[in-house]
C-alpha cells in the first residue's frame, strides 16, 4: 500500500462539566498536503498547548512526509461559559509576573480586572477539570490520525492505480516500436544513400559521371561509412531498453507500497531522459510520436508522484 500526503481528518467529542452546568466540545481537525519533509503546524487554545508535545510525537511515529496543520478547538455551551471559575493556580502566577514587572518598570501599571480576567487559563470557563479536557483532546487527535491515514491510504490507492495504468500504456509503446527500429532505420539509411548518390551524379549503375578523380568505389565506400555512422547515432536499441528497465523498476517499486514517493520521483527523472533521448535520435515520425506520448504520460505521473509520502 502507498500513501498519498493529502488528506483530512476530524473528530469531536462532547464533554458535560462537573457541576452540571453545560460542558465542552472538543475537537481535532487535521489537513494535510503535500511537502519534502514532515512539517507539524499547531493552532490550540492556551487551555490545551500542554497536549502539543505528545500529539506532536504521535504524528512523527505514523508520517514521514507532508504539510500537517492541527488545529483544536474547544467550544463551551453558553451554561459553562455563565458559570465561569476562577483558576487559582493561573491567578497566583500572573500575581507573581507582575509583581517582577513592577519591580522593574516601578511606572507601569496594575493590570485591570477585565484584563486579568481575559488572561489565558486564568477563567476556568468550562468547569471541566484539566486533565479531562487533556484525555479527551489526545484521544481526539489519536482517533484523527487514524482516520487520516485512512484516507491518505485511499486516495494512494487511487494514485497507484493511475500509475500503474500509465505504465501499462508506456510499456505498450515500447513492445510496439522496438521490432520497428531496424526496419525503420534501413529505411532512412537507404534513402540517405539515395540522395547521396543523386547528389554526386551516381545513382545509376553504368553511369559515366564522376567526381573528380576519385573513383566510384571510393565515393561508394565513403557513402557507406558516412551512412553507418548515421545510423549508429539513430539507434535507439539501448534507449528502448533502458525504458523497458526503468518501466520494470516504476512496476516493482508500485506494487511493492510503502513510502515510495522519493523513489518515484527519481524513477520519472530516469524515464523522461530516456524518452527525450528518444525523441532527439528519431529518425521517423512513428518514433517521434512514440517519443511524445511517453513524455506526456511521464508528465502525468510525476505530477501525482509529488503527492505521495
Amino acid at each position: 500500500m502507498i500513501y498519498s500526503m493529502t488528506g483530512y481528518a476530524s473528530v469531536t467529542r462532547e464533554l458535560a462539566a462537573a457541576s452540571g452546568n453545560g460542558g465542552v466540545s472538543v475537537s481535532v481537525e487535521l489537513r494535510t498536503v503535500n511537502s519534502r519533509f514532515l512539517d507539524l503546524n499547531f493552532r490550540m487554545p492556551e487551555d490545551v498547548r500542554v497536549c502539543e508535545p505528545t500529539l506532536r510525537e504521535m504524528l512523527m511515529n505514523k508520517l514521514s512526509r507532508g504539510k500537517v496543520d492541527i488545529r483544536i478547538n474547544l467550544q463551551r455551551s453558553e451554561q459553562a461559559a455563565n458559570a465561569g471559575a476562577l483558576n487559582r493556580d493561573a491567578l497566583e502566577q500572573l500575581a507573581v509576573l507582575e509583581r517582577a514587572v513592577l519591580e522593574s518598570f516601578p511606572d507601569a501599571g496594575h493590570l485591570r480586572t477585565g484584563e486579568i480576567l481575559r488572561w489565558p487559563g486564568v477563567l476556568a470557563e468550562s468547569g471541566v477539570a484539566a486533565e479531562t479536557l487533556r484525555d479527551a483532546v489526545l484521544g481526539c487527535g489519536k482517533q484523527a490520525i487514524t482516520d487520516l491515514i485512512d484516507v491518505r491510504a485511499r486516495e494512494g490507492a487511487q494514485l497507484a492505480t493511475m500509475l500503474l495504468n500509465n505504465v501499462t500504456e508506456m510499456e505498450a509503446i515500447v513492445a510496439k516500436i522496438t521490432p520497428l527500429v531496424p526496419e525503420l532505420i534501413t529505411k532512412h539509411q537507404q534513402k540517405i544513400v539515395e540522395r547521396l548518390q543523386e547528389a554526386l551524379g551516381i545513382a545509376a549503375p553504368d553511369s559515366a559521371a564522376t567526381v573528380s578523380t576519385v573513383s566510384r568505389e571510393e565515393i561508394n565506400e565513403r557513402i557507406r561509412q558516412e551512412v553507418t555512422m548515421y545510423g549508429i547515432r539513430i539507434d535507439i536499441a539501448e534507449e528502448l531498453t533502458r525504458l523497458t528497465a526503468h518501466l520494470n523498476e516504476t512496476r516493482h517499486v508500485i506494487e511493492k507500497g510503502g513510502k515510495v514517493g522519493k523513489r518515484l520521483d527519481f524513477m520519472m527523472q530516469e524515464l523522461n531522459r530516456e524518452a527525450n533521448t528518444l525523441g532527439s535520435k528519431a529518425a521517423a515520425k512513428e518514433l517521434a510520436d512514440a517519443s511524445m506520448t511517453l513524455k506526456l504520460l511521464i508528465e502525468q505521473m510525476r505530477e501525482q508522484v509529488q503527492n505521495l509520502e
